[in-house]
């Protein structure tokens, strides 16, 4: 007796038996749909499908376009290569012939134009506030930050405590007195108030905008940085009134001025350093701010062969591709929230600590489980081959790279951070220049070549600073001891005894050849005869 086969069992039997493969290579739909489902669908639009390539690996597409290839992990890809920049960071020849001591390295880069600015712009503010003729030189200015440096390697608890007798610092005390320097701190100025508002206008960095250019570019012209340069954001803390202040929760210092920052992977020095103070008009509209802060910043180290490693606030292929384009290579983790992750990474597929790879033109992007609901992603334009180390975790070589080059602004940071001149103020320029003091001396101590504590060098650095200030004062305070007892006191004259060692105000004539004070003969310190000879080479 023939049975009847209904039209759906039918279907069924030719699924049943059909190869699984159609002949162009794609996934057939296996299942059953009523005719409700398939009319409701039709609207929808058609889901990426997973095609694969002739040697065998899957092709994806992306929601912005991209395709991308599945590969194996191990497996070879082709890529372009790029010659790596070879050379170790180090400073320039210009660098190396000015840098004899640690003041003249200190001085590439808060050079001595720059302070000349810093001392007409605070004269001239003091002139219009305080009635005489009120006066600052450079080399007291030069004992004003050497003031600055030694009071951030030897905190006290009070600014007043540095020339207290139990908390005193003796160098500070023996280069300037405190209230001279609390006049200079009170006008202490960086451009001129005159022209600042028509500055404002287009600049709102414009209180410290000149200044800080001419540090920018000492930062570029006196070093060259090796291969990897990091870059990253640095959030130098404040909480002053300024019109640019972020505030950022995960810092250990929720408020404070942004600077995007990049630096030498090796030696921690400050290659570029931009200020963040909003919305830049330049910018064109179709770019994003990540990728311009970027190619702003290595702008002066394209074309050579480095590698720049960012975070996934930086990270995308469109600027994986602008570097390449500029013989530049990129290696940083990716937003899991990017258009141009393939849909299939979005997935856990697969157990803790496993590794899939994925790539497309001249870049690859690792997807690895560090944990079981964790996925880290991580694009690279310098990797031809992804292997996975033979440990435990079976981390892949990017992910194992990029943790090695991601530290060089957390670190330079950390090391401005531990002995900074930052203090307490209510205005943003002395912010930012207590911010440009601590880099000017870390890349000074990087321009030296010497291998040194970073205290030990801040300490002598400030002291090398200091030298010509309290030189010139002790010149000027003998002078003044000289004419006083030259214009005072007869030749000749008896006066009592001023130094008091071993007698009790004793009757004296003769004063000492060093501070002029006048000593009697049980205070005063006896010579041994000597001869002519002796005296004469003595001399020398």
């Amino acid at each position: 007796m023939q049975t009847r086969v209904s039209t759906e069992q039918a279907l069924q039997m030719a699924v049943a038996e059909a190869n699984p493969f159609d002949s162009d290579g794609e996934d057939i739909d296996l299942k059953v749909e009523s005719d409700s489902e398939e009319s409701s669908e039709e609207d929808a639009p058609p889901p990426l499908k997973k095609k694969p390539r002739l040697d065998g690996s899957v092709t994806e597409t992306a929601k912005d376009g991209t395709v991308w290839h599945k590969e194996e992990v191990g497996r070879r890809l082709d890529f372009t290569p790029i010659e790596p920049y070879a050379a170790e960071g180090e400073p320039t020849y210009e660098a190396r012939r000015r840098t004899r001591t640690r003041l003249q390295s200190f001085l590439c880069f808060l050079s001595h134009q720059m302070l000349r600015t810093i001392q007409a712009c605070t004269i001239e503010h003091a002139r219009e506030t305080e009635a005489g003729d009120w006066f600052m030189d450079v080399p007291e200015l030069m004992a004003f930050i050497a003031v600055i440096i030694w009071r951030g390697v030897r905190k006290v608890p009070s600014l007043a405590d540095n020339w207290s007798e139990m908390y005193g610092n003796k160098r500070i005390m023996a280069t300037m007195s405190r209230d001279r320097f609390k006049n200079i701190m009170r006008h202490l100025r960086f451009d001129s108030k005159r022209t600042r508002a028509e500055r404002l206008q287009t600049d709102r960095f414009a209180a410290m905008s000149e200044l800080w250019e001419s540090f920018r570019k000492n930062c570029v012209t006196f070093y060259r940085p090796g291969r990897h340069i990091t870059v990253d954001e640095q959030l130098y803390p404040s909480k002053t009134c300024c019109p640019f202040l972020h505030y950022i929760a995960t810092k250990p210092d929720k408020f404070g001025i942004k600077f995007w920052v990049a630096c030498d992977l090796k030696s921690k020095y400050i290659c570029n350093v931009f200020p963040n103070v909003g919305k830049e008009p330049d910018r064109p509209k179709e770019e994003r701010l990540s990728e311009s802060v970027v190619m702003k910043l290595m702008g002066p180290f394209l074309d050579q062969g480095r590698t720049v490693t960012t975070d996934n606030f930086f990270t995308s292929l469109s600027l994986a591709k602008k570097l390449l384009c500029r013989k530049t290579t990129i290696l940083g983790t990716l937003n899991k929230n990017r258009r141009e992750i393939p849909p299939s990474a979005r997935e856990m597929n697969g157990d803790e600590f496993s590794t899939r790879v994925f790539s497309t033109t001249d870049a690859t992007l690792t997807v690895y489980a560090a944990r079981r609901k964790q996925l880290v992603y991580v694009l690279s334009s310098m990797h031809s081959e992804i292997q996975t180390e033979n440990s435990h975790k079976r981390k892949p070589s990017t992910i194992t790279q990029y943790n090695s080059t991601k530290c060089g602004v957390d670190i330079m940071d950390q090391m401005v951070r531990q002995y900074s001149a930052r203090a307490g103020t209510r205005r943003w320029p002395v912010t930012v220049f207590y911010n440009m003091v601590d880099m000017a001396a870390l890349n000074a101590q990087a321009c030296t070549g010497q291998k040194e504590r970073r205290a030990d060098f801040l300490m002598r650095l400030a002291s090398e600073l200091a030298e010509s200030h309290v030189m010139a004062k002790k010149i000027a305070k003998e002078n003044a001891l000289r004419k006083q007892a030259t214009t005072t006191d007869e030749p000749g004259k008896s006066r009592k005894c001023q130094v008091h060692h071993r007698c009790k105000r004793n009757p004296a004539t003769a004063q000492c050849v060093h501070c002029y004070k006048f000593t009697c003969g049980k205070c005063r310190k006896e010579v041994p005869w000597e001869c002519q000879v002796c005296s004469d080479q003595g001399q020398f």
